[in-house]
């Protein structure tokens, strides 16, 4: 009886909504959410989800906390710099809510592990900020039936997003990807802009789980800060793009495969296979593959093995694949 006290007095607020109430906080309860990312995105994620009692939450990341993390990641404070992100959040958590079931994984999303991780949760939240990560997900969510909402943020603008499940997938949205990628790292950012779209994906996930209408499913919400404008719209019913370049692990390359390294040799520190051959971008167009040999495109993120396929689709060659070392095992 105390137990069950104490859980009307945690989520009191929240059950007093009509649209909520027991019910709706018994389904959050039972709700299997899996986040991938435990940084600017994926912090008020995490805070929000395990606040409004989701019953279990699988965490992925391999970083761990830096100090340049802490402006926008307010999860973490001094004391955990150094730590493993996964471990640090884990703490920080169960001290916000000491009733959250947590598993966490100090790894990456990446092919080979992607699709028993989508299909043992109710919704994902990609909140990794990785195109290969993005993209990887997408297509175990497509396959799985799984809701997915992701999200994006650079400088002062980002957005997020309900993909998947009975919705359109990242790929029907966003086809292509940009001839450059930009990162917090490299690009910058600013942190109340990403605290304010993680805010958003986690609004998306409970109302999922929840079953309220109309569903984020098929939706973008954008914000810009640098002009305070909000905006958005509905991409339910468009289709899904014919030309779909997969992302591969290096466990999936096959000894009859095409490899071919788009890195130069400055950047490249260690060796895919020993057959790979080294081209780039630029001379991609005058490559001519082996005759049924599926094309591997390898790269540091992902988005020149992706211009890469793009340009070969164009010459009729489109048995493709794309690796990106820094999201593969």
């Amino acid at each position: 009886m105390a137990d069950g006290v104490c859980v009307m007095n945690r989520y009191a607020r929240q059950i007093i909504l009509p649209e909520i109430g027991t019910e709706g906080q018994s389904k959050l309860s039972r709700a299997r959410v899996l986040v991938v990312g435990a940084g600017g995105l994926g912090c008020p994620v995490l805070q929000y989800l395990v606040g409004a009692g989701v019953g279990q939450i699988t965490v992925l990341d391999p970083d761990i906390v830096e100090e340049s993390n802490l402006h926008r990641q307010p999860l973490y404070t001094m004391s955990d710099v150094g730590r493993p992100k996964v471990l640090a959040a884990r703490d920080h958590l169960l001290d916000a809510n000491p009733a959250s079931s947590l598993q966490t994984h100090m790894t990456s999303l990446y092919p080979g592990n992607a699709a028993a991780l989508v299909n043992d949760a109710d919704v994902v939240v990609d909140a990794a900020d990785s195109f290969a990560v993005t993209y990887t997900l997408s297509d175990a969510c497509k396959i799985a039936g799984v809701p997915l909402i992701s999200a994006s943020v650079l400088g002062q603008s980002g957005y997020a997003g309900g993909f998947c499940g009975p919705a359109p997938s990242v790929r029907a949205i966003f086809p292509d990807l940009p001839a450059r990628a930009g990162t917090c790292a490299t690009a910058g950012v600013m942190g109340p802009v990403v605290g304010m779209i993680g805010t958003v994906q986690a609004q998306m996930v409970l109302q999922i789980i929840l079953g309220h209408a109309p569903s984020p499913l098929g939706r973008i919400v954008t914000f810009d800060a640098s002009t305070w404008h909000f905006g958005g719209f509905c991409f339910a019913g468009t289709p899904e793009p014919q030309h779909r370049p997969s992302f591969v692990g290096r466990a999936d390359i096959c000894g009859d495969d095409h490899v071919i390294e788009l890195r130069t040799e400055e950047e490249a520190r260690d060796t895919i296979t020993s057959q790979a051959e080294r081209w780039s971008v630029e001379t991609i167009p005058d490559f001519v593959p082996r005759a049924g040999r599926r094309v591997v495109l390898c790269c540091a993120t992902g988005v020149r093995a992706w211009r890469a396929a793009s340009i070969l689709n164009e010459n009729g060659i489109t048995n493709t694949a794309l690796l990106a070392i820094r999201c593969c095992e």
